[in-house]
C-alpha cells in the first residue's frame, strides 16, 4: 500500500493546486472505501492490485474516446487501451446516467472487491489494477482477444456479427456454469452474481469464457442460502419472475438467468425478439420444443452444420436450460437445480460427443425406435442409461472392427 501512495504523491506534485487537491480527495475517499471493503472481504489476505495513474488511463483510452469503446452498459463502459505497450480492458462507471450516485459508488466497489477475489479462476475476467483519481474508480482488466458476447450470444468483429460454431457455444455454457459453481460454493459465504447475461461474458484467444461484472452481486450472510431484499436488481428478461415478486435472492437467481443465457447462445436470438414477436425466449423455446420442433430452436446460421451427435447435445442443453428457468410457482427452490448440478449435467452432455468420437459416429438421433430422445431417457433413468448406451456403442464398434477390419 505504501508504494501505491508514493506513486500517487509523485504524480500529484506536477499538478496545479486545485486539481491536485481534487485528485487527493478522490484518491483518499475512493481508496479508503476500497481498502476497507477489500480487507473485510479477504480476511486480511494480501491481493496484489496495481495502481494506475490517471495519465496512463487517459492516454490509453484517448480521453475515453468512443473510438476506443468496446461496449456500453447501463452503468459502465468498456474501453480498449495500451499501457506500457500491453493491451488492457479498461472499465469506467458512468457519472451522469439516471442512477443515483450512491448506487453507482456501491456498484463500483462491489465490482472491484469481488473481481479481486475471483481473479485467480480461469473463467473470471482477471483484474490487474485500478485508478482512484477519478470521481468513480476506473478498473484495469486483462485484455480479451475475442471481446464480449452481444445480446444474441455472438461476437462482433469489425462491426459485423461472427457466427460461433456449436462447439464454442457449448464451451461457453459449460465454462460459465463452472464459474458460477465456484462463485456459489468456493467460499464460506455464497456470492450471487445477479446479472448473468451474454454481455457479461468475454472470450479470450482460446475461446475460454470469462465471466465479469459483479456490480450488482451480493454475498449472503454465512449459513444463509437466501435473503429478502428491499428491491430487486438485474436485467429485465433475465430475472426470475417468482423471486422478483417475492424480493428473494438465492442461488436460483443465477440458475434462472444462466438458463436464459444458455437459450440465447443456442438460438442466436435476444431475450425478447421484437422483430418476430414479443414472446420471452424461455416461452418461445419451450413452445417449439414441446411441439417437436427442435430444428427451429437451433440458430439457423449453424443448423445445417450440426452433426447428429451435436444435435443430441443441443437437445440435452435445451432441456437443461428450460429446467433452469422453470417458472412454476409450485416448484420450491429446493427442487430446482443448483449450479453445481447444472455444471455436472453439462459434463455428462459433453460426453455424448466424446462417446461418438470413440465409436466413429455410430450414435444417431433416430436410434430409439419410438422416437424418444436420449435426453428423455437420461432424464427418466439417470446416468445409468447413458452408460449403458455408451457401452453398447463401444461393443458395436469393436464388433464392426472385427467383421470389416
Amino acid at each position: 500500500m505504501k508504494s501505491i501512495l508514493k506513486q500517487v504523491k509523485q504524480s500529484l506534485r506536477s499538478e496545479s493546486s486545485n486539481k491536485r487537491k481534487e485528485k487527493e480527495r478522490w484518491f483518499l475517499e475512493n481508496g479508503g472505501i476500497f481498502l476497507k471493503e477489500l480487507i473485510a472481504d479477504c480476511n486480511g489476505k494480501s491481493i496484489p492490485i496495481r495502481n494506475f495513474s490517471p495519465e496512463q488511463i487517459l492516454k490509453a483510452t484517448n480521453n475515453f474516446d468512443s473510438s476506443c469503446s468496446v461496449c456500453d452498459d447501463a452503468i459502465f463502459e468498456w474501453f480498449k487501451g495500451n499501457i506500457e505497450d500491453k493491451p488492457y480492458l479498461i472499465k469506467r462507471f458512468h457519472e451522469d446516467r439516471f442512477l443515483e450516485q450512491e448506487f453507482q459508488v456501491g456498484a463500483a466497489y462491489n465490482d472491484i472487491v469481488v473481481s479481486a477475489r475471483m481473479s485467480n479462476h480461469s473463467n473470471f475476467l482477471k483484474l490487474f489494477g485500478c485508478c482512484f483519481e477519478f470521481s468513480f474508480p476506473v478498473f484495469v482488466f486483462e485484455y480479451i482477444e475475442h471481446g464480449v458476447l452481444n445480446q444474441r450470444g455472438r461476437i462482433m468483429v469489425k462491426g459485423e456479427e461472427t457466427i460461433l460454431p456449436w462447439s464454442v457455444r457449448f464451451k461457453i455454457g459449460k465454462e460459465t456454469a463452472n464459474a458460477l459453481t465456484y462463485l456459489h460454493t468456493a467460499f464460506p459465504r455464497i456470492t450471487i452474481h445477479r446479472d448473468i447475461k451474454p454481455t457479461n461474458i468475454f472470450l479470450d484467444e482460446n475461446w475460454i469464457a470469462k465471466l465479469s461484472n459483479f456490480s450488482t452481486s451480493i454475498t449472503l450472510p454465512e449459513g444463509k442460502s437466501r435473503i429478502e431484499m428491499d428491491s430487486f436488481e438485474g436485467t429485465l428478461g433475465y430475472i426470475n419472475p417468482i423471486q422478483f415478486n417475492k424480493l428473494l435472492v438465492s442461488q436460483c437467481t443465477d440458475v434462472y438467468s444462466f438458463g436464459i443465457s444458455l437459450l440465447i447462445v443456442i438460438t442466436g436470438r435476444p431475450v425478447v425478439d421484437y422483430t418476430i414477436s414479443d414472446v420471452h425466449i424461455a416461452r418461445y423455446v419451450k413452445g417449439l420444443y414441446e411441439n417437436g420442433k427442435l430444428d427451429e430452436v437451433i440458430d439457423p446460421m449453424i443448423a445445417k452444420e450440426i452433426t447428429s451427435g451435436e444435435r443430441l447435445q443441443v437437445e440435452a442443453c435445451v432441456v437443461l436450460a428450460l429446467r433452469c428457468c422453470e417458472e412454476d410457482e409450485d416448484t420450491p427452490d429446493e427442487d430446482r437445480p443448483k449450479m453445481i448440478q447444472v455444471a455436472k449435467e453439462l459434463k455428462r452432455i459433453e460426453r455424448i460427443q466424446q462417446s461418438l468420437d470413440a465409436t466413429s459416429g455410430l450414435l444417431k438421433p433416430e436410434i430409439l425406435e419410438d422416437g424418444s430422445s436420449m435426453v428423455k431417457w437420461t432424464k427418466k433413468f439417470g446416468i445409468k442409461i447413458e452408460i449403458m448406451l455408451i457401452l453398447s456403442f463401444c461393443i458395436a464398434g469393436c464388433l464392426m472392427a472385427l467383421l470389416f477390419g
